[in-house]
């Protein structure tokens, strides 16, 4: 008996040893990531995270012009690729597999024998267009090497796609670029020829008559600001055909031909808070409303192939609701039974019956269905593989309203942490959109759903004034001079925490991307001592600096909102208000991300204000993607940041 003792303790302390081994194991990060001040990320944290990070959304694409099929959008390995889907419920056939996301695409319009669909490198937003057969092979490009192309639209005939490019790598402040119209034979990329030169970059929507003579599209000045322009295709002539409401700037959008070509649908803010549906009569250049009664942004408009329906949504306090109106009486057609939740896309098959629509809810991740419209049956056409959890029981959201400093009414969205799961009240995290004429709409949380499910937290995505969806004179309330009132409705958010009695406003993190990320930053300066740790990806830290470096053919639009750098006062505005210049005033712990290709957001705004938050001594954590742009569309490195962002708030925000 004594003579086993000792073997009997060495394999107990082996035993020991190897667990104290595994619990100690991290994760290794992607290559492509530099980071600064990141702790490891455990194994078994990553292993207990995945049944969150498995989801796979799905985007509808196009439909197939002669057959009941469809392309749609979903992530395959490590990106979002294209695939195919034969009929309801079909396996999805994959037709593209590259190291790099694949943004959309369509079918040839008339056989359908190819399709053309546009991808970047490195999240660098330099989009490429390329053509690729339906059977398979390699892919052809069709547009420039190095040209970014912002737009691009088949004609009628399915024979010509005109596409829009703009020069890149110029971010000089007083660089002047032109976008170049072109058009060509995706099956003859050689035979491109230019229709015309355009001034600046905020050129897109074109959109060809039904004989091919003509093209709408629209001039992009601003959120609020836009005009419409015809193009005769024979001459390259072209016209303005709708403008300003006397000195009140108009907005349009979703513009396209009616099927005689004598008049156009489109969307617009013309007299009116909200942008509504309209029809334009081309001879007479009058404008009818057709949604005067619909309270709400109108969000999109199709057109069935026989000229009968309109399908439209209409974004109803952040929840889309299709409707179909036929065009002969202007009547709606009865409500269908989609799901609730937000529409990202929907598009008429050629057969003016079956109206496919790109779903999500705060239960489901996308998925893709198609409306009868003869019927009212709602179809499913796609299903998420099984996963190793029950999201049929993620948080449904509740609306929040709140008075701000100057008694204007603001709004969000809150999901709670399950009943009776944690005692007390509950830390909150408040994450806000970017844009910043963004608007947040509740739809599948996915992974952040381990927030509220495993952590315990409350997640508040609040709707500051400039959010679009609440009319066009909200949406100008932070322009310019404004700007600081946005990041005081955030204060008035973290009073309104202060009443909730579910709420800890003790333990209060916030974080957002791209102008999110400004204001993740300049809510860490303005309310330094009422948070407990901010996140900022791809944040903005100086507008001065941002509008001198961000991609040409995006400053002049950026301009209108910030306001103009060159101007002596609003310069001096932008360094007053900059968070990189009250960084002194971040004391609590800071975690940056950012893309070393973002050409929106250019890096250096993310090194400056590390550099100089380190410099005040304040603990800063940041990670550097070498093969992204503006945010991490790569899974392991979305991963990696997921993983990271957790032990951030459990070390800053959840540790007592």
């Amino acid at each position: 008996m004594s003579k086993t003792l000792p073997v009997m303790r060495l394999l107990l302390l082996s035993m020991l040893s190897a667990t104290a081994m595994a619990d100690d194991a991290v994760l290794a990060p992607p290559a492509a990531l530099v980071m600064e001040n990141v702790p490891p990320v455990p194994a078994a944290l990553a292993s207990q995270l995945t049944k969150y990070t498995e989801f796979k959304p799905t985007s509808f694409t196009d439909w197939h012009p002669t057959k009941q099929e469809m392309l749609v959008v979903r992530r395959y390995k490590n990106t979002p690729q294209i695939y195919r889907v034969a009929k309801p419920g079909a396996p999805l056939e994959l037709l593209t597999d590259y190291a790099e996301p694949v943004r959309g695409a369509s079918f040839q319009p008339k056989h359908g024998k190819f399709f053309v669909f546009i991808k970047d490198s490195g999240g660098n937003e330099v989009f490429r267009a390329y053509r690729r057969d339906v059977a398979g092979g390699d892919a052809v490009p069709f547009t420039p090497d190095g040209q970014r192309v912002q737009d691009m639209v088949w004609s009628s005939s399915g024979k010509q796609v005109v596409y829009v490019t703009v020069p890149v790598g110029r971010t000089g402040s007083a660089d002047k670029i032109n976008s170049t119209i072109a058009i060509v034979d995706p099956l003859n990329p050689d035979g491109a020829r230019t229709l015309t030169e355009l001034p600046g970059g905020g050129w897109g929507g074109f959109k060809f008559s039904p004989d091919d003579k003509q093209l709408v599209y629209g001039e992009f000045v601003s959120a609020n600001e836009s005009y419409l322009w015809l193009m005769d295709l024979a001459t390259g002539k072209t016209r303005r055909i709708a403008g300003k409401n006397g000195d009140e700037p108009v907005a349009y959008s979703s513009t396209l031909f009616s099927k005689d070509g004598k008049g156009l649908y489109l969307v617009t803010d013309a007299g009116s808070e909200f942008q509504r549906l309209a029809y334009l009569d081309l001879k007479t250049m009058k404008s009818t409303v057709l949604t005067a009664d619909i309270p709400w942004d109108i969000d999109g408009v199709a057109l069935s192939e026989d000229n009968k329906l309109l399908a439209f949504v209409a974004n109803e306090d952040g929840t889309s609701v299709l409707r179909v109106m036929r065009t002969a009486d202007r009547k709606l057609l009865p409500a269908f039974k989609l799901p609730k939740g937000t529409i990202a896309n929907f598009e008429w098959h050629k057969d003016s019956r079956h109206l496919a629509v790109a779903l999500t809810s705060a239960t489901s991740p996308s998925e893709v269905y198609a409306v009868d419209v003869k019927t009212n049956a709602v179809t499913r056409w796609t299903e998420h593989e099984k996963l190793d959890i029950d999201n049929s029981k993620f948080a449904e959201p509740t609306i929040a309203r709140w008075n701000s400093f100057d008694g204007k009414a603001i709004s969000g969205f809150v999901y709670r942490a399950p009943a009776g799961k944690f005692p007390g009240k509950r830390p909150v995290l408040i994450n806000i959109h970017g844009g910043p004429e963004g608007q947040f709409q509740p739809g599948f949380m996915g992974r952040s759903n381990y927030f509220t499910d495993e952590m315990g937290l409350a997640l508040i995505y609040p709707n500051v004034r400039g959010s679009s969806g609440y009319g066009k004179t909200f949406l100008k309330l932070d322009n310019g001079m404004l700007r600081e009132d946005s990041v005081k409705d955030i204060g008035a958010l973290l009073d309104w925490i202060a009443t909730q009695p579910d709420l800890d406003a003790s333990r209060v993190a916030v974080m957002g991307g791209s102008y999110g990320g400004y204001m993740s930053l300049a809510v860490s300066t303005t309310y330094a001592d009422r948070i407990k740790a901010s996140v900022d990806i791809v944040g903005i830290s100086n507008f001065v600096t941002f509008l001198e470096k961000t991609e040409s053919y995006r400053r002049d639009l950026r301009r209108v909102e910030y306001g103009d750098e060159r101007d002596p006062e609003m310069r001096k505005f932008m360094e007053k208000i900059a968070p990189l210049n009250n960084a002194a005033k971040i004391k609590q712990p800071l975690f940056v991300v950012q893309g070393k290709n973002d050409p929106r957001v250019p890096y250096q705004e993310a090194d400056q204000i590390v550099a100089t938050v380190k410099q005040n001594g304040t603990p800063v954590w940041y990670m550097m993607a070498s093969d992204e742009g503006h945010g991490f569309n790569k899974k392991v490195n979305a991963d990696y940041q997921f993983y990271s962002t957790i032990n951030f708030l459990n070390q800053h925000l959840l540790a007592k």
